[in-house]
């Protein structure tokens, strides 16, 4: 037997022991069951608290090491498990008050000085007693150590500590706050935990929550606190502020202090002497000293709103209103903002005025969202004592202005929506702060202001007090101010607000406010406008007003009352001839000298107001027969010389010309309104009954040129400004916007009368104005408002750009010349021997048309043949030294007019266009690029030959054979590709290089198809193709190991492509055998030359590897080709070759085609993480199994094949999202697998698929393998089966069922639900049950799907899961239906518990939620849809279901009644239970009506009411026209 230790206890009381040995002795005591001693663990914990009370009353001397080793010793002991268990176990553990104000005291040290002396360890040893409940009785059962320990806690964080402590001391904060809930829950005495709370913790509780509200501590790169622990420590101080200060209890005290009546309640005990608990609250939060002085006003202001909406939280309910009121005042006054008008402080610095107005907006909203001002209970019971406090903040609001800070814009807004009373004494200074003078650039005050607006217009709006609101708004524009340094009055958000306003007001307000503006100015402007430039710039504010009420107000028509006709007609007149002809004639008549800002500003003026009449009074007339337009209607007047509408009436053409002359100054708004009048003139022209005349059509010709000409030179200065679309806004920076806007929005008006010149001017300035690049792009879609390239790039993709063909004709020229231009900058040497090889690319403008348009001519007049000089010129140029060369820079600057090219509609040009771009692109494409460029010109070429690809699929694509034939295209592009894949400096398996030869190769496809179509001399190109590819011997020829070393690698892959992409368009055009007789044995003979070589190339680019030759991956499409000719080929010709030996007949390649086949095998696993290169793997497998004579003798291709694929598919590597794309080609190989194989090997596949659909391989913790199953069974349902393989199949089926149920339930089981098995069971349950319906004999196996069905959870799933989900749970459940109607009827009610799970699932996915976005609605929709179409098939078979009705109505309205749905997922389900409806009798309604609960009943009735009225009215009308 072990010794047992004992004397331990003298040992550690001894003097003579060492502190280190007592340490140790004490340690192993603790941790020893061999030391005994009774009652130890309390023993050892007096111990080491004895002796750290004793070292702190300074009676014992130890060394700092021994305090903190004893401090560590006490947590290890709090800590330990061993005593942990002990607790649980019911022993006792007793701490000592003496232990426990110990830590307090060296928290207050810690808090007081900072000292940090052992604290760790302290605060880990008042964690270990409040997160024990045993332990912490000790706090719990005396108030005044836990109030000491929070205070001390909270000091100690507020002096922001920093390291390892700040986790420690919040842990410990949020624990001692719980603890302190509890107690305040139970606290009896509300006087106690109010002084508590008031006397020790409301203001460093307050500093605290501030700097946890700031997230001092959980800033980025700190991470000393975590967000939920600072969140979860916020909501507990406020849980005790509110349990603390703001107790029911207290309500009569502060009913008793705030509304200045006593109580007579005489049995308050305790609470008499609490009489004034806000003030002492207030006292508290605004005293100084507790927190650092730069703090205080911060910490003071967010209390402020935070203590109001507590006591908001705690007392307020109908009838405390005014006591909530009284509150308010109080804290206000703790701000220092509601000391200004007391002068007390004289100003605020801009974050100081952010904090303050952001705490009286916080209050202003709390007063709102709670209803606490009733303006007509303040007005009769409280003599206004609300409204005059509100009055006296606006007065504040309003005097110290605060336009950058947008939470003043938002307590003005409140204020409003409270009460417009409070704000419209001072309602001038208002508008001017916060509108007309107000300078506002941030994104977020801009919004803030808009909202202000709104809110004044609407609120006016409903008064009907908007003519009094513009009186005020007139009168700020007219006072005088220096209006040069104000904002536009009426910019986008203002604009936007006003038009809302002016859409709602009736006729006689609008009147009323037009008639308002045109009096202030008449009255005011008009006559001091002479050489004050002041009064021009107010001039041209009150226009911008008058503008925008008469382009937004309603307009009128024939229902319009009379007067309101007559009076608009007068205002109409009064307008013309009192403010816009006397604005005229002082613009022509201006003073001497001419201020310039004078003028520009009266003409802007004047002119905006012309074109507003003009605007106006145009679709007044067109709108309304009653009013009579002053220039006389403009329709239905047939064309005399004097008939043409004129720009304004009464106003004389030389003065027109005059006016030119002055906005010709200026590129401003009036310039843009002269373009506006001319542009109205245009239309009112067109309008005219005989606007055909030569008169009509000069007038609109000159009108037209005007226009564009007006802004040339600005659209020549490529501004990058943005204009927000208002007309007011427009200015020096922004016109060219505005005009390019202008002109933009009125092309087809404009271009029918534009000169040719003028139509190449705008595609000139559409080209340059483009985005070019992805990053000028960006920036242009990054842009709120509207620029150049917004515009310009909106009419590249216009349908109508088309159309226009003037200017997409003269466009698609600008491109031309772009292109032609870069590439011209790219020659090297003397360019006039280029210039005569190819005279069509130096052609300037529309010569470049005009050059092919006269060749065109020749062929079809003369007869004369063009098609060899074009080809044997660029040919010769590509076979030698090429004179253009593209650097990086050229390449660049051409890909931005290719990219625009794209996005063109090439496919419908006329034929000269369609030459000249492709001769453009194929001589871009065969240009010398620089070598250090391959990723770029990779990219460069790639967009080249994709747009010839487009050209080639065009309306115009025999025109090109006109010019060059197919075979010289072909030979053209191949020999430049083969000379510049020797500069490229890329490796061969770069996804780039691999994409370029796919967009290579679709090219060769398309040009050969296009051969093959128009069957233009098929055997004279496809004989020039197959001697062209002949002559490539360097890609043909085997070689040394030196050679190979030398030899271009690219070269011989792109080669590769060419020649499969001739095997393939002319494999498959001989297999047809649809070509002329003369060319029957040509053309088969060209085929096998070309099958030839292209094993020769296959057989280079292989390299030797383990067990043959091995191919990389991406040649594969390329032996599926070479296969497949050889295959039509051998066929048709009865055989290549055959040996001596076995007698069979092999193909030319058939070591090739094994070496390659055993490659695919070895490599598949591989080859499925690229899903094209397994695609081209299966491809060949299906070709290469449909060929027994090339099939290897040693082994049985089928079991090969089959256990690879197996291996593939239950591979866990295998990416789950190849299988849907490798899914047609896995069908088509085992459809082939299967048609070939014999009843042994199918009886091999059905082994394995039972093998996998074993539930013990889900026990295994091997879903891959079930998967594997699944999957095989699905490719095998896919596959036509007949004989003894189709009845092995049906034999098992009651097996695969069964096996399939337990997967599902195993996978259903698992947390989450693993989808990836439970998707794919389903969609094979529902295969078989479709392809079962005859086979499938014994019912009981159909409804076990039901079993499947009702395991499958629907809920927490996301939004593309469920939906997914649900759809293969429909198709389950309808092919039941449809496939096996009986046994559905049999089991009806299980049928009806699957459906009803379904609709459930929809109606729960499809309710209005509290927040949340509505972008998973749509797959809600698309459920909900389905669950409408199983009604109206379950609907379809009334006669068996109508017993069921009722019952499906029933549990319908019972889940319907529980969930607000959203009215597009309602529609859908409603229209589905109305089907059902129809199949209940009136006692299945009466039944209803009375069994249903009360709450049901009432959402049935209003159901079947819906049903009467819209379901069954449309069903007779229906009938009405049946047989």
């Amino acid at each position: 037997m072990a010794a047992v230790y004992s004397g331990i206890s003298l040992k550690l009381k001894s003097k003579t022991t060492s502190w280190e040995d007592k340490l140790k002795l004490a340690h192993f005591a603790w941790i020893s069951h061999q030391c005994f001693l009774p009652n130890k663990e309390q023993v050892l914990l007096d111990w080491a608290r004895q002796s750290l009370v004793a070292f702190y009353k300074k009676k014992l001397e130890l060394k700092e090491d021994v305090v903190e080793r004893l401090w560590i010793y006490i947590d290890n002991i709090l800590h330990s498990r061993k005593l942990q268990n002990l607790l649980k176990n019911g022993k006792t553990i007793n701490l000592q008050i003496s232990l426990i104000k110990v830590i307090n005291e060296r928290i207050a040290e810690f808090s007081d000085w900072g000292s940090q002396r052992n604290i760790c360890a302290v605060l880990s040893c008042c964690q270990g007693i409040l997160s024990t409940p045993a332990l912490a009785v000790i706090y719990t059962a005396r108030q005044e150590l836990m109030v000491a320990l929070l205070s001390q806690l909270c000091r100690s964080a507020c002096r922001q500590p920093e390291g390892a402590v700040v986790a420690q001391l919040f842990e410990v904060i949020h624990l001692a706050l719980g603890h302190y809930l509890l107690i305040q829950q139970q606290q009896v005495n509300p006087r106690r935990a109010f002084g508590d709370v008031t006397g020790h913790l409301l203001q460093p509780y307050l500093v605290l929550r501030h700097l946890l509200s700031e997230g001092t501590w959980t800033q980025a790169g700190q991470g000393q606190l975590r967000q939920a622990l600072s969140r979860d420590i916020r909501n507990q101080i406020e849980a005790m502020l509110r349990g603390g200060v703001f107790q029911p209890e207290l309500l009569s005290s502060y009913k008793g202090e705030l509304l200045d009546h006593q109580e007579g309640d005489t049995k308050m005990g305790a609470l008499k002497s609490l009489l004034a608990p806000m003030d002492t609250v207030i006292t508290r939060l605004v005293e100084a000293g507790y927190c650092e002085p730069n703090l205080h006003a911060t910490v003071v202001a967010n209390s402020v709103a935070l203590l109001y909406k507590l006591f908001l939280d705690s007392y307020f309910k109908e009838g405390n209103q005014l006591l909530c009121f009284q509150v308010l005042p109080r804290l206000f006054g703790c701000l220092r903002i509601s000391h200004l008008q007391e002068e007390q402080i004289t100003t605020l610095s801009a974050s100081d005025w952010t904090t303050e107005l952001l705490v009286v907006e916080q209050l202003l909203n709390s007063v709102a969202n709670n209803n606490i001002y009733n303006i007509a209970a303040d007005r009769i019971r409280h003599g206004e004592v609300q409204f005059c406090f509100y009055r006296r903040l606006a007065e504040l609001l309003i005097n110290h202005s605060q336009a950058p800070v947008p939470a003043w814009f938002r307590c003005l807004k409140i204020l409003i929506s409270l009460n417009h009373l409070i704000l419209e004494p001072d309602l001038d200074d208002l508008l001017a702060s916060a509108w007309i003078d107000a300078e506002v650039t941030e994104f977020r005050t801009r919004k803030a202001q808009e909202a202000l607006i709104h809110t004044l217009f609407q609120t006016y709006a409903k008064l009907r007090q908007v003519p009094l609101l513009f009186e005020e708004v007139l009168g700020v524009i007219c006072r005088p101010a220096a209006e040069a340094l104000r904002q536009p009055v009426l910019t986008l958000g203002p604009t936007t607000v006003l038009r809302e306003c002016l859409l709602e007001l009736s006729p006689s307000q609008i009147l009323d406010t037009w008639s308002l503006v045109l009096e202030k100015f008449q009255s005011l402007v008009l006559p001091s406008l002479r050489s004050d430039a002041d009064m021009a710039l107010k001039s041209l504010s009150l226009s911008s007003l008058l503008h925008c009420i008469m382009f937004n107000m309603r307009s009128l028509d024939s229902s319009t009352p009379l007067p309101v006709i007559r009076r608009t007609q007068c205002t109409m007149e009064r307008m013309l001839g009192e403010l816009v002809k006397p604005l005229l004639t002082l613009l022509l008549d201006p003073p001497d000298p001419e201020p310039e800002l004078w003028l520009q500003k009266v003409s802007d003026s004047a002119l905006l107001l012309s074109y507003t009449w003009v605007q106006v009074d145009t679709m007044l007339s067109l709108n309304c027969s009653q009013y009579h337009s002053v220039s006389g209607a403009p329709t239905g007047v047939a064309l005399e010389i004097s008939s043409l509408p004129p720009l304004l009436p009464g106003v004389e053409t030389q003065l027109w010309k005059e006016i030119e002359k002055l906005t010709a100054q200026f590129n401003s708004l009036g310039r843009y309104c002269l373009e506006q009048l001319y542009l109205q003139r245009m239309k009112r022209t067109l309008l005219l009954t005989s606007f055909k005349s030569q008169e009509a059509l000069q007038t609109l010709r000159s009108d037209a040129a005007y226009i564009v000409d007006s802004g040339r030179e600005s659209l020549d200065q490529m501004t990058v400004a943005s204009w927000d679309g208002q007309v007011e806004t427009v200015n020096a920076l922004t016109y060219p916007v505005a005009h390019w806007h202008l002109m933009v929005s009125n092309l087809t008006i404009l271009t029918s009368y534009l000169s040719p010149d003028d139509v190449r001017h705008l595609a000139s300035v559409l080209l340059r104005t483009l985005p070019m690049s992805k990053a000028q792009e960006a920036s242009a879609d990054a842009e709120p408002y509207i620029t150049l390239g917004k515009i310009s790039k909106g009419v590249l993709h216009s349908p109508l750009f088309p159309e226009m063909q003037s200017l997409h004709s003269a466009f698609l020229l600008c491109l031309i010349e772009r292109c032609s231009s870069i590439l011209c900058s790219g020659v090297q040497g003397d360019p006039t021997l280029l210039s005569q090889q190819l005279p069509w690319l130096f052609e300037k403008d529309h010569m470049v048309v005009a050059h092919w348009e006269k060749r065109f001519a020749k062929v079809e007049t003369e007869n004369i043949e063009c098609r060899g000089e074009v080809a044997q010129n660029l040919l010769s140029l590509v076979k030698s030294d090429f004179p253009i060369r593209l650097e990086g820079e050229q390449l660049e600057s051409l890909l931005g007019p290719l990219e625009v090219l794209s996005t063109l509609q090439l496919d419908s040009v006329l034929p000269p266009y369609h030459v000249s771009y492709f001769l453009l692109l194929l001589l871009m494409a065969v240009t010398k690029v620089e070598r250090t460029c391959s990723s770029l010109a990779l990219k460069f070429w790639m967009t080249c030959y994709r747009l010839l690809g487009y050209l080639q699929r065009g309306r115009s694509a025999r025109s090109v054979l006109k010019v060059v034939y197919v075979s010289d295209i072909f030979e053209i592009t191949l020999t430049s590709l083969l000379k510049a894949s020797s500069t490229l400096l890329i490796e061969m398996d770069d996804p780039s290089w691999l994409e370029f030869l796919q967009v290579i190769g679709t090219f060769l496809e398309q040009l050969l198809q296009m051969l093959i179509q128009i069957k233009l001399s098929l055997v004279l190109n496809f004989g020039k193709i197959t001697a062209f590819l002949s002559r490539c011997t360097p890609y043909t020829e085997a070689a040394s190991s030196r050679e190979l070393e030398n030899q271009n690698p690219l070269g011989r892959q792109l080669l590769l492509v060419s020649l499969s992409k001739v095997c393939q368009v002319l494999g498959a055009f001989v297999k047809e055998r649809k070509q002329p007789q003369e060319a029957s044995a040509a053309l088969p003979e060209l085929l096998q030359q070309t099958t030839l070589q292209m094993g020769t190339v296959l057989q280079l680019c292989s390299a030797p590897g383990p067990g043959g030759w091995h191919l990389p991956s991406a040649l594969l499409p390329a032996v599926s080709t070479l296969l497949e000719a050889d295959l039509s080929q051998h066929r048709s010709s009865g055989g290549a070759e055959i040996t001596q030996e076995t007698g069979r007949t092999v193909l030319f390649h058939t070591a090739l085609y094994q070496d390659v086949y055993s490659q695919i095998l070895l490599e598949l696993p591989v080859l499925t993480r690229n899903a094209q290169s397994f695609q081209a793997a299966l491809q060949f497998l299906t070709l290469f199994f449909s060929a027994p004579e090339i099939h290897p003798q040693k082994d049985s291709v089928f079991i090969s094949l089959f256990h690879s694929m197996r291996k593939v598919l239950a591979d866990p590597d295998m990416p789950v999202q190849v299988t849907p794309e490798i899914k047609p080609y896995l069908e088509a190989l085992f459809a082939k697998m299967l048609e070939m194989g014999t009843t042994e090997d199918f009886r091999l596949v059905m082994r394995f698929v039972l093998q996998g659909l074993d539930v013990r391989n889900m026990w295994k913790a091997e879903p891959q393998a079930v998967l594997s199953a699944v999957t095989l069974l699905e490719l095998l349902l896919t596959c036509p089966l007949s004989g003894e393989k189709a009845r092995l199949l049906w034999r098992a089926c009651p097996q695969i069922v069964t096996a399939l149920a337990l997967q599902n339930r195993e996978a259903c089981q698992e947390q989450p639900v693993r989808l990836t098995v439970v998707g794919p069971i389903l969609d094979v349950l529902a295969a078989l049950l479709r392809q079962g319906e005859e086979a499938i004999s014994n019912p009981h196996h159909v409804s076990l799907a039901f079993s499947i069905l009702l395991t499958v959870p629907l809920d927490h799933l996301k939004p593309p899961d469920y939906g997914s989900t649900f759809l293969k749970l429909h198709n389950v459940l309808f092919s039941i239906l449809q496939c096996h109607p009986k046994v559905m009827l049999k089991a009806i009610p299980s049928f009806l518990n699957s459906f009803n799970r379904l609709v459930f699932s929809v109606m729960h996915e499809g309710r209005q939620k509290d927040k949340g976005s509505t972008e998973d609605l749509p797959v809600v929709l698309e459920c909900a849809r389905l669950v409408e179409r199983m009604y109206s098939h379950i609907a379809a078979r009334a006669e068996e279901v109508a017993v069921f009705s009722p019952f499906m109505v029933a549990q319908y309205m019972t889940e319907m009644q529980k969930v607000t749905l959203y009215p597009a997922v309602k529609g859908l389900l409603q229209e589905g239970i109305y089907l059902i409806l129809d199949l209940c009798s009136e006692p299945d309604i009466l039944f209803l009506r009375a069994s249903l609960q009360p709450g049901v009943r009432d959402v049935f009735k209003e159901l079947h009411s819906d049903y009467i009225k819209y379901h069954k009215t449309k069903l007779k009308g229906e009938k009405r026209y049946t047989v």
